[in-house]
């Protein structure tokens, strides 16, 4: 169960209220997302592309342009290697495309996830001196491929990094960090600690785009002939969960428009085909429709079959593309409920539970998977989880966590019994032999410094409203904070003790309910829950009334807008 938690910063509400045409609720909401002074409340609410930041402030940033302006004007040859999940498929396209455009001799190459695993590797390097590339550009990988640089220098190759993830470290015996960059000729990654950019935590396609950027600005093609890529960048931040803080959340906001309405023939294809209402398009759909397809491909078939959708010119191709992406979707969602299953059987079966890190092994298990399975476990049993599968190397897998638990800062301590690890404090990969597994469980384990009640799921919650605050205008105005998603979550208001009248079970799968939630002021509103909405109803009926979590929303049907209210949790 979640830990609800109200908050309860202070500010003078009102008078941020009057000075921004905005209600005493909606100051509060900007509050609560940590916006302090008027600079910044402007900016929250009225940022726009006049607000995104030079590209020129990123380390190495400028260092790279000019080494890629003389290899350009020279016609050199020049090799893209990229990743395999969505964000590097974007980050590749922004990349190929936008050279291309100045004329460049570009080619590309994103790795198979089975063959060759994670980043750029030795081979890669050897194939593109032998297709006679002069220069490396990597995007969403390369700040923890030492070897693959190192080689690249002795054959006389260029190597320029362009990544987003956690720069290596070692720890020292004071207790402080050496950070250790690859030996390339320019590296640019915003986590690096001599990067002074504003915002660190873009996605790899938006350093790939302010890379394009830098570059038109040099050849003189204009930050408009740029902008149109802001719409990869926007949708790789999203599919990779970035905080939507700062200029992430410009750049989705922005992004967002423009795929509303996008010239890019493969996207408009899967967005038809997927059944989305352009009009509507949001952070949602690209996090929960479109993303899960572009990375089908990366999972079970060829990360290059969605590059090629995003580079599809002819709309048959496109939507042909666009069907086997919406069909091997398919295909992981039911391996991915398996896994689950398979997984959750062996925490029983091997008393994993009582674990503060779940390090669960599953033979058999498509690698491809095991993020999105680790995932499901972190959320069911609220505690970091890695799940491991065989393969030639040993085993393999990834890792989700908490909050409050730095994986990433877990695995270094570690480092001794693994073959490789990369990701992020939420998320990473791993690879270890296999007879590491029991002695990676128990340090992983006896490293971590959190009870499992430290790493419960919290449930922030704003603040607690009747439901006669609840209007169309309230709903507008809300909608002025989007869009929602990490670093900055939809509002959530609470209910203490609301009558529930009338739950039904609704849908064809039987994951709704529909009611009439009344509050203890007697104003009564329709409501509607998603989730396992028959233990729901048992609870409701059984108790008469629920503490609520909700927002509100604009139910529209057959022409008719009518208030309602979602829930999203209850005790």
């Amino acid at each position: 169960m979640k830990k609800w938690m109200v908050a309860a910063k202070k500010a003078d509400f009102n008078e941020i209220a009057k000075q921004f045409g905005i209600s005493p609720i909606t100051a509060r909401l900007i509050r609560n997302r940590d916006i302090i002074g008027d600079e910044n409340i402007g900016l929250y609410l009225n940022g726009g592309i006049k607000d995104l930041h030079d590209p020129l402030l990123m380390k190495d940033m400028d260092k790279a342009c000019g080494i890629l302006t003389e290899k350009i004007r020279s016609g050199r040859k020049i090799r893209i290697i990229g990743d395999y999940d969505a964000d590097g498929i974007m980050s590749t396209f922004i990349l190929v495309k936008g050279l291309k455009r100045l004329g460049v001799d570009v080619s590309w190459q994103i790795p198979d996830r089975m063959a060759d695993g994670y980043g750029m590797n030795e081979a890669m390097i050897r194939k593109a001196a032998a297709d006679g590339c002069d220069t490396v550009i990597t995007c969403d990988n390369g700040i923890t491929a030492f070897d693959a640089v190192n080689l690249a220098e002795t054959l006389g190759m260029t190597v320029i990094v362009t990544d987003h993830h956690n720069i290596t470290y070692e720890e020292q015996e004071d207790g402080s960090r050496r950070y250790i960059l690859p030996d390339a000729a320019a590296v640019i990654d915003p986590k690096r600690e001599d990067c002074a950019y504003p915002c660190r935590h873009l996605c790899g396609a938006s350093v790939a785009w302010k890379l394009v950027t830098a570059l038109y600005d040099r050849f003189g093609a204009g930050f408009g002939e740029a902008m149109e890529f802001i719409q990869y960048a926007a949708a790789a931040t999203v599919t990779d969960v970035c905080e939507l803080k700062g200029e992430n959340r410009i750049i989705v906001r922005e992004g967002l428009k423009m795929l509303q309405n996008t010239g890019n023939t493969g996207l408009s294809a899967l967005i038809d085909i997927t059944g989305i209402d352009r009009s509507r398009l949001d952070v949602y759909h690209i996090g929960f429709i479109l993303g899960p397809c572009i990375n089908a491909s990366g999972r079970l078939k060829d990360a290059d079959l969605s590059l090629k959708l995003l580079l599809a010119e002819e709309k048959d191709e496109a939507e042909k593309i666009a069907r086997q992406l919406v069909e091997l979707n398919e295909s992981r969602k039911y391996m991915t409920v398996t896994g689950l299953e398979q997984a959750v059987k062996t925490i029983g079966d091997e008393s994993l539970s009582a674990d503060r890190i779940l390090v669960v092994y599953l033979p058999g298990c498509h690698e491809s998977l095991a993020g999105i399975i680790a995932g499901r476990l972190r959320e069911k049993y609220s505690r970091p989880a890695f799940v491991l599968t065989d393969t030639a190397e040993g085993l393999k897998g990834s890792g989700r966590s908490v909050e409050a638990y730095s994986m990433y800062d877990g695995l270094v301590k570690t480092k001794d019994l693994l073959i490789r690890f990369g990701g992020h404090p939420m998320a990473a990969g791993v690879t270890l032999p296999k007879e590491n597994l029991s002695a990676f469980r128990k340090k992983i384990n006896e490293d971590c410094p959190l009870t499992l009640d430290e790493m419960a799921d919290k449930l922030s919650i704003d603040m607690l409203l009747p439901l006669s605050y609840v209007s169309e205008e309230l709903i507008r105005e809300i909608d002025l904070l989007k869009p929602f998603g990490t670093g900055n979550e939809r509002p959530a208001f609470a209910l203490k003790d609301a009558d529930i009248i009338t739950p039904s079970v609704v849908g064809a799968r039987k994951n709704a309910v529909r009611m009439q939630i009344k509050d203890d002021r007697g104003t009564e509103m329709p409501g509607v829950y998603f989730g396992d909405a028959p233990e729901f109803c048992r609870q409701a009926v059984r108790k008469g009334k629920l503490s609520l979590v909700f927002y509100p929303d604009i139910n529209s049907f057959r022409g008719v807008n009518s208030l309602q209210l979602k829930v999203t949790d209850y005790q």
